[in-house]
């Protein structure tokens, strides 16, 4: 009986456990369905996106960069053919031995090998890398050749920037260059992260960038597991970049490079009615071809160690002692203050004393009794020393800021520099010293602390012939009908003539310092001032002897700058020009020659009387015999 009972307790207890067994697997059928359903059908849409996205990819394409134009629509940057030749990791056995192979055919620079290296390391295997750029039809044909004993070098044909005039227009074209981790950082746009994509470093490239990038395009890409590519599912091209039309005008740019010659200096050639600037030369200029592929160390090193700073856009970012071609905003300022009239007149015996200092006039003898036309026609110093200290170091600032100097002018282009107009509150913040009356004197003919511009002296020129417009420079060409009129300068119109004359008589009456580079044409004559800017200061021994070393004769670095300032023509002034050549020797002998070349052809290119003239030679400045330089 016993034994009956355990039996029916012991099946009572499986059937149990079979009950609740079958209830647990029930439950986690239940779930499982769910779950199954849930991800079928409620998130079915969702989970059928995500395995589309792992098996199509949407990759950037990079989109055609825009060209950048001269006003007559000649191009200045374009895109041309380029033959190249990538590499693919994964198809080659021996990378090293490829490379090697490929650089007995064509020579691969020890900065593009590390390039190539290191580019390999942040890419997949089966992504091509960039190894040798712009290589010419004999190059590319002789890897094309050689190709089946190179694995995994594959020649290819893409587009790359090109400009067509090289060193004559770098410093405002600009170049461009791959993208560093600085500029990820600073921009977003995953069109950057596409390989071997250019961007703007420097010039209108940099400026003008996101207008000449364009919109990348999209190609739609089915792949595997490993992310290579088996099909192109779909493919949009983008947008390419705008173009951006510039003001200035390459015949007279390459005219302007070619008369600066082998000087180290800088040409500036602006409307003054509209500001447009139709020349920003600046000598010597460089490749900016290089830069788009990758410099070389010694490259770099060639171009930042060379004396004549061929990296710096002189126009913009040259700052100048501006000499004797600031003499006409002094005159005006000490007319607008009202310190001296029209008929005011100094004695020049050639010297100035103030207290126990004397301040010499560049001419020896003197200019005898002269008012601010002659002054300024023969560059009398001691005129100029006597109304600055009138005018005082504080009004003459003030004033001469109207006429766009110490300040930057907000031309687009990177780089600008300020200048400087000091006043006392200027000494006493930067250098902890008062100022000095004989510091005034000194500023009244440009030098001291004075410094300008090129940009800022051709500004300068156009506000004093315009009728006193407060013009900007600006490169980019404005539409037909979009300028507007500059505001006018507090300014008395009868001193701005003052000035006008005082230039007129500088050019061509026969006792100006620039007398020699008239213009005689009927039509065509300009005005203009010289200047010359001390670099090494003259000696107390030098003067008293009277024996100074000719500026030929000294070390390069030791002479002084050469400058001029011009406008054209005289009886309606439309141009105006500023010139420097760095170490020159003297504005009237080096400066004048050029700028009035210039002058001349910009006038003879004239679009509104444009003719078939044969271009004009370019004229370089020679000293004029047995003249001394005025300042």
């Amino acid at each position: 009986m016993s034994n009956e009972k355990n039996d029916n307790l012991r099946a009572k207890m499986l059937t149990r456990r079979a009950l609740f067994l079958a209830g647990g697997q029930l439950a986690m059928l239940g779930v499982l369905a769910g779950r199954m359903y849930q991800l079928q059908v409620v998130d079915g849409d969702r989970y059928q996106m995500l395995a589309e996205d792992n098996r199509i990819n949407l990759r950037l394409i990079a989109p055609l960069r825009g060209r950048i134009l001269d006003r007559f629509g000649n191009e200045l940057a374009t895109g041309r053919q380029n033959f190249r030749v990538v590499l693919i990791r994964e198809q080659s056995d021996d990378v090293d031995e490829t490379l090697t192979g490929l650089n007995a055919i064509v020579p691969i620079p020890e900065h593009q090998l590390r390039r190539v290296r290191r580019e390999m390391g942040r890419v997949r295997a089966f992504m091509p890398v960039t190894v040798l750029e712009n290589l010419s039809w004999e190059e590319f044909a002789a890897i094309n050749v050689h190709s089946p004993e190179l694995p995994g070098i594959q020649p290819d044909v893409g587009e790359t920037r090109y400009y067509p005039y090289g060193p004559e227009l770098a410093h405002v074209i600009g170049y461009v260059s791959s993208v560093s981790d600085k500029d990820l950082a600073e921009d977003a746009n995953p069109v950057l992260q596409l390989p071997g994509f250019k961007i703007g470093k420097n010039g209108v490239e940099k400026i003008f960038d996101e207008n000449l990038r364009g919109k990348a395009g999209a190609s739609q890409v089915e792949v595997n597991a490993y992310g290579r590519m088996i099909r192109e599912l779909s493919r949009d091209e983008g947008q390419a970049g705008e173009d951006v039309t510039l003001a200035l005008d390459l015949a007279l740019q390459r005219f302007a490079y070619q008369a600066l010659g082998e000087e180290s200096g800088a040409a500036v050639v602006m409307d003054v009615h509209t500001g447009e600037v139709l020349v920003l030369a600046s000598t010597p200029g460089y490749d900016p071809t290089p830069f788009n592929v990758g410099l070389s160390k010694t490259e770099w090193n060639a171009l930042r160690n060379n004396v004549r700073n061929p990296l710096i856009n002189k126009p913009i970012a040259g700052q100048y002692p501006p000499g004797s071609t600031f003499k006409m905003v002094v005159g005006l300022a000490a007319l607008e203050a009202g310190v001296v009239g029209p008929g005011y007149t100094v004695f020049c015996p050639g010297s100035m004393q103030l207290g126990t200092h004397t301040f010499y006039c560049w001419k020896k003898g003197g200019h005898g009794t002269v008012d601010v036309q002659a002054a300024l026609e023969q560059s009398c110093d001691c005129f100029f020393y006597d109304v600055a200290r009138k005018v005082g170091i504080d009004r003459l600032s003030d004033f001469t800021r109207k006429f766009g100097l110490g300040e930057k002018l907000g031309i687009e282009l990177p780089g600008e520099k300020p200048g400087l107009i000091p006043n006392t509150a200027w000494k006493e913040r930067a250098l902890k010293k008062p100022w000095l009356q004989g510091e005034t004197v000194i500023a009244g003919i440009g030098q001291g602390y004075v410094l300008a511009t090129p940009l800022q002296l051709a500004t300068m020129t156009a506000r004093l012939v315009n009728g006193g417009r407060a013009v900007s420079p600006r490169l980019a060409k404005a539409p037909p009908g979009a300028a507007e009129a500059a505001p006018a300068i507090d300014v008395d119109r009868r001193w701005l003539d003052l000035m006008l004359k005082g230039m007129n008589r500088v050019m061509n009456s026969p006792s100006g310092t620039a007398f020699r580079s008239r213009i005689t044409e009927p039509g065509m004559q300009i005005g203009g001032k010289t200047g010359t800017s001390q670099v090494v200061r003259i000696s107390r021994a030098e003067r008293l002897s009277g024996v100074r070393r000719r500026e030929q004769d000294k070390p390069w670095n030791e002479r002084h700058h050469a400058l001029f300032v011009g406008y054209g023509p005289v009886d309606n002034p439309r141009y105006a020009c500023a010139v420097i050549i760095e170490h020159g020797g003297g504005g009237s002998s080096a400066a004048a020659p050029v700028a009035s070349s210039i002058l001349r052809e910009a006038m003879r290119l004239d679009p509104l009387a444009r003719t078939a003239q044969a271009p004009a030679e370019p004229v370089s400045g020679t000293a004029a015999p047995g003249r001394k330089e005025p300042g």
